[in-house]
C-alpha cells in the first residue's frame, strides 16, 4: 500500500511560479514510477509528467519547457516545479504512483489532489 499527500498549490499570477509535493508512505517509494495528472473543469484527466524509478522523464507537450518533475528517494517525495504558468494550467492536480509505466496508464495509487488556479 501506498498513501500519497500532496501540497503546494495555490492562486497565482499568470507568469509566475510553484512547485507542488508529494508525500509518499512505505519503505519501497524507490521501486514505484510516480507521475503528476491534472483535471480541469470539464475535462478528462490528463498526464502532465511522469518520472520512473530510474529517474527517466516524460511530460505532456503543453508544458514542455515549463514543469519539471523530480523525486527525492530518501524523503519519499516526488516534485513538480511549474514556471510561466498560464491560465490554461489551473486544474486540480494529482500525484499518481505505479509500477507500471505510467505514461502507459496511471497506476493504481491516488494522492487527493491539490488545486492550481492561474488567474489576474
Amino acid at each position: 500500500q501506498v498513501q500519497l499527500v500532496e501540497s503546494g498549490g495555490g492562486l497565482v499570477q499568470p507568469g509566475g511560479s510553484l512547485r507542488l509535493s508529494c508525500a509518499a508512505s512505505g519503505s519501497a517509494f524507490r521501486a514505484y514510477n510516480m507521475a503528476w495528472f491534472r483535471q480541469a473543469p470539464g475535462k478528462q484527466r490528463e498526464l502532465v509528467a511522469a518520472i520512473s524509478n530510474g529517474g527517466s522523464t516524460n511530460y505532456a507537450d503543453s508544458v514542455k519547457g515549463r514543469f519539471t518533475i523530480s523525486r527525492d528517494n530518501a524523503k519519499n517525495t516526488v516534485y513538480l516545479r511549474m514556471n510561466s504558468l498560464k491560465s490554461e494550467d489551473t486544474a486540480a492536480y494529482y500525484c499518481n504512483a505505479g509500477l507500471i509505466p505510467l505514461t502507459v496508464r496511471p497506476g493504481q495509487y491516488w494522492g487527493q489532489g491539490t488545486q492550481v488556479t492561474v488567474s489576474s
